[in-house]
């Protein structure tokens, strides 16, 4: 009895293990990959702005912090997916989950990116102009270089939590691969084992993206030894 219960519990892995790797691949890394590519774009816009003088796109850039680093990620996901077709915005799944882990990387990222440019030396602003260059070029040439090697580490960690994040996305019906777990154990009655093997799949894809991080930032610190 235990042998037959082993071995239909080890074809359902078996069987189970490609579809959810596909979902994987076909919604849970594109999702982070999207999601995380205009994230970094909105927080550097929103570092930008608080890091400048305008007062108004300073104000802006704080709301946007207050709104989204105050609120539950779920919470934000459901409004965007359940709440605004009571406004007459309906939003297909997969973009909405855009949206929403979009608009959540950005605020958390931004401050990320600002304390990054704020940790560079002044004198490395004060040098940039007294040889003629502009603020925006000293950002572009000086600045952001130095700052991206210190922003490395922690964006790094944002990526690799934002791939486990993306389950979330099940729960506004994307069919990643958290959700394909949830409908392969509803059909073999196995929901243990099924989620230990989405678990052991999602643990494959953030170790090789720690892997790749580590890579990376050993390749900037020798960048700036030599």
């Amino acid at each position: 009895m235990a042998d037959d219960r082993l071995h239909r519990i080890m074809g359902i892995l078996s069987d189970s293990f490609f579809p959810l790797l596909k979902a994987g691949l076909y919604f849970t890394i594109p999702l982070t990959l999207i999601s995380f590519a205009l994230g970094i774009i909105l927080a550097f816009l929103t570092a930008l702005a608080r890091l400048s003088s305008i007062k108004q796109l300073n104000a802006i850039a704080r709301f946007y912090l207050w709104i989204f680093r105050g609120t539950p990620l779920l919470v934000q996901l459901f409004i965007l997916f359940y709440g605004f077709p009571s406004m007459g915005i309906t939003l297909n799944p997969f973009p909405a989950a855009v949206i929403g882990f979009t608009l959540n990387v950005g605020a958390y990222s931004s401050e990320i990116i600002r304390a990054a440019i704020q940790s560079i030396p002044k004198g490395q602003w004060e040098a940039a102009f007294s040889i003629g260059m502009t603020k925006s070029k000293a950002m572009r040439r000086i600045i952001l270089p130095q700052a991206i090697r210190v922003s490395l580490p922690p964006l790094g960690n944002s990526f690799i939590s934002l791939v486990k994040d993306t389950s979330l996305a099940a729960t506004i019906t994307v069919t990643e691969m958290f959700q394909k777990g949830q409908q392969i154990a509803s059909v073999t009655y196995e929901p243990l084992w099924l989620y230990i093997e989405v678990a052991f799949i999602y643990l494959i894809f953030c170790t090789f993206l720690s892997n790749l991080q580590s890579r990376l930032e050993r390749r900037y610190e020798k960048g700036v030894a030599r």
